[in-house]
């Protein structure tokens, strides 16, 4: 049987030797290097080319994140699992981005760690279970400014300068006469950014501009 081949990168040794340790308990996984530090990491992975690298952020010379960039822009065939103390949302979704397969905290359990590597060796991505919820909301944070964007898109540029005179408390006469337009044409534009923005009056308006940046 095949093994998984398995690099670790973390500047501290005694964390890399309790990896290892617990790592090696397992029939079908093996380390076959460690680094010190990011350099050491992608060097390590173009020779030795593990099947999967467990990745620490916080390290000298080259940390973990630029570490993963130039491997990712190599297209390393090696799959990495981010092992980290950080929780923070954008941390985990930088490493995402990156084109990481996996995101691990150091105060798992073994067995998270265990099931990370053979998930992302057989192709998997793996986001620890109490992290995953991180995902969810920044999903739903995109979707909703998406939504908000695909909106305001709908707006002509017209109807946009005439909604922040709204919410600059104007009204029709004095936008008119700013824009250079007719009273008639203001109204006609004002029931246009009604009708799109599903709003009833110009107060619903104004805080519509407000609160999606359209007016700041």
């Amino acid at each position: 049987m095949n093994k998984i081949r398995v690099m670790i990168a973390d500047d501290h040794a005694m964390v890399r030797q309790g990896l290892k340790t617990i790592i090696e308990l397992e029939d079908d996984i093996e380390v076959i290097s460690q680094a010190a530090n990011g350099e050491q990491a992608v060097f390590l992975a173009r020779s030795e080319k593990p099947d999967v690298l467990l990745m620490d952020i916080n390290m000298p010379v080259l940390n973990g994140l630029q570490a993963i960039k130039i491997l990712k822009e190599e297209n390393s065939n090696c799959k990495i699992i981010v092992l980290t103390l950080h929780q923070d949302r954008e941390y985990l979704i930088k490493t995402i981005q990156l084109g990481c397969e996996g995101y691990v905290l150091k105060d798992a359990e073994s067995s998270v760690l265990i099931e990370a590597i053979r998930n992302v060796y057989n192709d998997q991505t793996y986001i620890q279970p109490n992290m995953s919820g991180e995902l969810v909301k920044e999903l739903n944070r995109i979707t909703l400014i998406e939504q908000d964007s695909s909106i305001t898109k709908n707006l002509t540029n017209r109807e946009i300068e005439v909604l922040k005179l709204i919410a600059d408390g104007m009204i029709n006469k004095e936008i008119a006469k700013t824009l250079y337009i007719s009273e008639k044409t203001v109204k006609n534009h004002i029931s246009n950014i009604f009708k799109k923005l599903d709003v009833n009056d110009r107060t619903q308006a104004a805080i519509y501009a407000f609160k999606h940046n359209i007016k700041t």
